[in-house]
């Protein structure tokens, strides 16, 4: 095994444990306990990921990515607006449905209580999700809608309210809160929502 194989071996080891560990105790979470899991000592982590925050924040990436990197297949080219929209909506919603949901929201809500109990950690979560959201910037850029293309600022505002609102939608599923949003509840929200603000310029507005 060369050392990078072993570098991404103790890499995966941590974040696995770090998966557990973080889900389980929240902000309470101990690196000795992590580091156990993974055989490895808590050195290991301040090498690979800088410090207990540094791990948190790869661990979000670490969850995010798949799912942001799969949007570009569950969303084709040659869609517009509206239609890339509702394709994403319904991928949103598929994945409330798939085998590991729970412990995805599991850890989306530990990690929001942690972000809360230490604000240098909650910034650089929030700096790693924009950062995995600009697949979906890019891939609203461009659109034809309404007569026009949709700009990169105006992809922004709406990847920020689409967001919002399937994050309070996809808790809502498990916990019994929205038991009639299914696909297709999903996609017209989502259509209505763009269809209602994506087009507005405020600075435009302002002037």
């Amino acid at each position: 095994m060369t050392r990078a194989e072993a570098k991404e071996r103790n890499r995966r080891a941590l974040l696995d444990a770090a998966f557990e560990v973080v889900s389980r105790d929240g902000y309470k979470a101990r690196l000795d306990e992590i580091a156990e899991r993974a055989d490895l000592t808590t050195g290991a982590v301040y090498s690979l990921f800088g410090s207990k925050n540094g791990l948190v924040v790869a661990l979000a990436a670490d969850c995010l990515r798949p799912y942001y990197e799969e949007i570009e297949q569950a969303v084709p080219a040659g869609l517009d607006l509206l239609e890339a929209v509702d394709a994403f909506a319904r991928y949103y919603r598929r994945g409330c449905d798939a085998p590991d949901a729970l412990s995805g929201l599991s850890l989306q809500i530990t990690l929001l209580g942690m972000a809360l109990h230490d604000p240098e950690l909650g910034a650089r979560l929030a700096a790693s999700i924009r950062s995995q959201e600009r697949h979906l910037v890019a891939l609203f850029t461009g659109r034809p809608h309404d007569g026009g293309v949709v700009t990169p600022q105006q992809a922004q505002r709406l990847t920020t309210a689409l967001r919002a609102l399937f994050v309070g939608l996809g808790q809502g599923v498990p916990l019994g809160l929205a038991p009639d949003a299914d696909e297709r509840y999903f996609a017209d929200t989502a259509r209505a929502l763009a269809s209602g603000m994506v087009l507005i310029d405020h600075d435009a507005g302002a002037s």
